[in-house]
């Protein structure tokens, strides 16, 4: 873990592992420290936001094995119809209908959002599934497609460029500026995607 100035109110927290990432998020939001506005996961960094006052010496690494926090639940149903599902099964030598049996019988966990508002990155996907993004990204992807690359499930908020393989559609609004979060699937949310 290793520890950087972001700011005068922000302290940015290396580790070597999304676990570590995924641990410390969790451990830090649940503390309430009076000092901290917020705290971002990402692929390898926490950033911690402050007012100011927050002495950063608070901020040890989480013990290995203190159980996580369970987020709340979330299902999405989705419509596995996406341009890249055949090529996927193909990938892995199955069915269209095995690769929907074995993406949707795990339960995911979101370990961080990024590259824009509301697009969660869930952890928890079969190693059977783990491909890499395409090699050349669509100029359009559309809202609520449910994608995989590189370990992750994600699903796009809204339409967007994308490189990730196109598995279905939900139709569960990610991202709405009238929620409180405006984020549906926020970092520890751990969710369920149920074929329709």
């Amino acid at each position: 873990m290793k520890l950087l100035p972001y700011g005068p109110r922000a302290v940015l927290v290396e580790f070597e592992t999304l676990e570590q990432v995924m641990s410390a998020s969790a451990a830090w939001t649940v503390a309430e420290w009076p000092a901290v506005t917020d705290v971002v996961p990402a692929a390898r960094t926490v950033l911690v936001v402050h007012d100011g006052t927050f002495d950063s010496g608070l901020l040890a690494a989480p013990d290995a094995d203190a159980p996580m926090p369970v987020g709340p639940l979330v299902t999405l149903d989705v419509t596995y119809d996406g341009a890249d599902l055949q090529w996927v099964a193909d990938q892995c030598g199955w069915t269209v209908e095995e690769v929907v049996r074995r993406h949707s019988a795990v339960e995911y966990t979101v370990a961080f959002c990024g590259f824009m508002p509301g697009f969660p990155y869930l952890v928890g996907l079969p190693s059977e599934l783990h491909l890499p993004r395409r090699s050349t990204p669509r100029e359009r992807v559309p809202a609520g497609a449910v994608a995989i690359a590189a370990g992750f499930t994600g699903v796009y908020p809204c339409e967007s460029p994308g490189g990730w393989h196109l598995l279905g559609t939900t139709s569960a609004v990610m991202w709405s500026d009238d929620r409180d979060p405006p984020a549906l699937l926020a970092p520890g949310t751990r969710v369920r995607f149920v074929p329709r």
